[in-house]
């Protein structure tokens, strides 16, 4: 008999974010397949009894590679069990959720959707930067910094982006960030444009590093910044004050 597979979003690292539907789909799971961004706030609530497979991938190193994360959710959910995905944010958003759902349905196997919220939103708003004000963008562009290599050119219209007046929201980009930064402004994007980078979601120990197109490449580098970390372009970033509270909290 056939089990089951869930892919789930936990959200942007905080367990108080992760839904409901999520945490219920979690504490009933006999195998969870996780990455490292959903924090150790939520990992260290996995089942005692499931089997826990790693599948973090960062900078390049991988784990598990794409299509074994994919034949491990189907051959232990031929075998009937209950199988959660775990990934961070929500899974249809850059989280490569939709190639998975392609695979279990290919296989003839159930699975059910559990959205999260994505770290697109709920990362810049924790820290007081709203990707939308009526002063400032009327519009937002979720757009990811690592685009897949085997295209044979990229989807993304950088003089188009470039020419929006909306907010720029990036995710995956830190690696790329010199380079984003610098065909924005070739493109025309004001070298002034302010930037910020939101590190670690909504762990406690997140970061924020700002400046502006033209410094945030050498900015980020003084500070180190590393993935995961969620980078906003556009003059929305001038609303963050580093001395105000967090406006996520972490619990009573």
């Amino acid at each position: 008999m056939k089990g089951k597979v869930y892919l789930v979003g936990s959200g942007p690292g905080a367990e108080g974010l992760l839904t409901q539907r999520g945490r219920d789909v979690i504490d009933r799971a006999e195998v969870v397949l996780f990455d490292q961004l959903p924090g150790e706030e939520i990992l260290s609530t996995l089942p005692a009894g499931a089997e826990k497979i790693d599948c973090g991938k960062f900078g390049g190193k991988h784990n598990l590679e794409q299509d074994e994360i994919e034949a491990l959710m189907v051959d232990r959910a031929q075998k009937g069990k209950r199988v959660v995905r775990l990934k961070g944010g929500d899974p249809f958003l850059f989280g490569r959720g939709g190639e998975e759902l392609e695979t279990v349905r290919a296989a003839g196997i159930e699975v059910e959707m559990v959205p999260g919220i994505t770290s697109a939103l709920a990362v810049p708003a924790s820290v007081g930067i709203p990707l939308t004000h009526r002063k400032y963008a009327s519009q937002v562009t979720i757009l990811t910094g690592n685009e897949d290599p085997t295209k044979a050119e990229p989807a993304l219209d950088w003089e188009l982006l470039a020419k929006s007046r909306g907010t720029i929201v990036i995710l995956m980009g830190v690696a790329n960030l010199a380079k984003i930064a610098a065909v924005l402004v070739k493109n025309g994007k004001a070298a002034a444009t302010p930037v910020a980078i939101i590190e670690r979601g909504l762990r406690k120990d997140r970061r924020v590093t700002t400046g502006t197109l033209e410094t945030i490449a050498g900015e980020a580098q003084k500070a180190g910044v590393k993935p995961p970390a969620v980078i906003v372009i556009g003059d929305v970033v001038n609303l963050y004050d580093p001395a105000e509270p967090d406006l996520v909290p972490w619990g009573d």
